[in-house]
């Protein structure tokens, strides 16, 4: 992680390039692999359940369930101090794979365990737009 403007930053790495540029244009993409049709977060070069390279990369539906949570009240950094309280959560994916986001646009102590979540991207600089969750008022159609 980089430190710009005091709030720090992932560094795109080539296996991750693919996926910050989708970030950036708004799309939440997932690796999925050929072989065995599981999904995955974080890129990898090989797939995680059966170790096999052939994965492709795949639109995520954006929506998903908080696993677990924390409200954040002592800032990691000067930079995050505005931002308190916030919500840094764990969220799986309908597609299976598991994020660590912040959970925005609500009172962070109406997060609850369970709650659907649908995903919101944040800017942060020219290359870097964070996935961020925000409560889903209504389930989306199957």
């Amino acid at each position: 992680m980089t430190e710009t403007g005091a709030k720090f930053l992932p560094r795109p790495t080539p296996e991750t390039a693919h996926w910050w540029e989708s970030c950036r244009a708004g799309q939440l993409l997932v690796q999925r692999c050929k072989d065995c049709s599981a999904h995955q977060f974080y890129p990898r070069v090989i797939c995680s359940s059966c170790m096999g390279e052939a994965l492709e990369w795949t639109r995520a539906a954006g929506f998903g369930k908080v696993l677990t949570y924390t409200i954040c009240r002592v800032p990691v950094a000067a930079a995050y101090a505005a931002d308190l309280p916030y919500v840094v959560a764990l969220v799986q994916l309908e597609e299976g794979p598991t994020m660590m986001c912040n959970i925005v646009e609500c009172d962070p102590e109406a997060v609850v365990s369970g709650m659907s979540v649908e995903v919101v991207f944040e800017t942060r600089t020219e290359e870097i737009t964070l996935p961020q969750f925000r409560p889903l008022e209504a389930t989306p159609s199957e």
